[in-house]
């Protein structure tokens, strides 16, 4: 290996867009896709253009994987500058981006890109991937950040607050009448990452600011055993409450920053708008 190191990633991290060029992170973006309409997160849509287009046509998008190809043509500049790479993927067990970045890599001269499976999504990958960028500015190899990373990424914790039933049923993971009893019962699905996937971990019934005070309490009673380096919230369109979760988890956690982030178009199309995330790592297992 060179030495030189460039972090990628793809566009589910989530990371707002000063971290990414202050750090020359890399991203690397997923399609929604529309029809015969291919577009990419971030790039050719936004997520208020994406929820104006589910609008217009009635249904979500489906969201695909970058190509091999796709991945190639990303790294191989970094390659010929003579930088090694580490690629942080979307968890394995929700995207086949993972699969490709490896193809990719497979087919780039031997040694040059590595790929880590953040086992996750949205700002949960983006926590690896800042103490990816941290660890490389420090000097650290390729390896030593994985074998970092590897300590890191079953410490994260990932939950999110739904705020409405519509996107999850025009997805197909809830059926429509659970879609009518939840609206008329105010239920707002709270979704976990855990094992890689995406679970429903609880509901709350009533008003956000309930689900939103249970999501701080959930996070309050691993704080001795959180790593208070970084926190980020995570939204869809609602930096109302996205502030409140900040302002409250900065004054009782102490961490030394509680970040806000919007989340991008792949996100976006799974969860629909107002939906709040919360992100942070646990301190790993000597």
């Amino acid at each position: 290996m060179s030495g030189k190191i460039k972090i990628f990633a793809d566009s589910t991290c989530d990371l707002p867009s000063a971290w990414i060029e202050k750090h020359h992170i890399g991203i690397i973006p997923l399609y929604v896709v529309f029809g015969e309409q291919s577009l990419r997160d971030g790039v050719d849509i936004t997520p208020e253009q994406l929820y104006a287009k589910v609008d217009q046509v009635g249904h979500l998008p489906k969201t695909a994987a970058p190509s091999p190809s796709d991945f190639i043509a990303a790294f191989t500049p970094s390659i010929e500058q003579g930088e090694d790479i580490l690629f942080l993927s979307i968890s394995s067990e929700l995207s086949s981006t993972y699969q490709n970045a490896l193809i990719a890599a497979g087919e780039l001269p031997e040694g040059r890109v590595t790929v880590f499976d953040s086992r996750n999504l949205s700002c949960g990958i983006g926590l690896l991937v800042m103490k990816a960028v941290r660890a490389a500015e420090q000097g650290a190899s390729i390896p030593q950040i994985v074998e970092l990373l590897s300590r890191t990424v079953n410490e994260v914790e990932c939950e999110f607050v739904i705020d409405t039933l519509d996107y999850l049923h025009k997805g197909g993971r809830c059926s429509g009448m659970q879609n009518i009893i939840g609206s008329l019962l105010k239920i707002r699905p709270v979704i976990k990452v855990v094992n890689g996937g995406m679970i429903p971990a609880y509901k709350v019934r009533g008003k956000k600011e309930k689900a939103l005070d249970q999501m701080i309490q959930n996070a309050l009673a691993q704080v001795q055993d959180m790593d208070n380096d970084l926190i980020i919230v995570v939204h869809t369109m609602a930096e109302e409450e996205a502030r409140f979760l900040q302002k409250e988890l900065q004054e009782k956690t102490g961490a030394r920053e509680v970040a806000i982030s919007t989340a991008g178009c792949v996100i976006c199309s799974h969860c629909g708008p107002h939906t709040v995330g919360l992100m942070y790592t646990k301190k790993p297992a000597v």
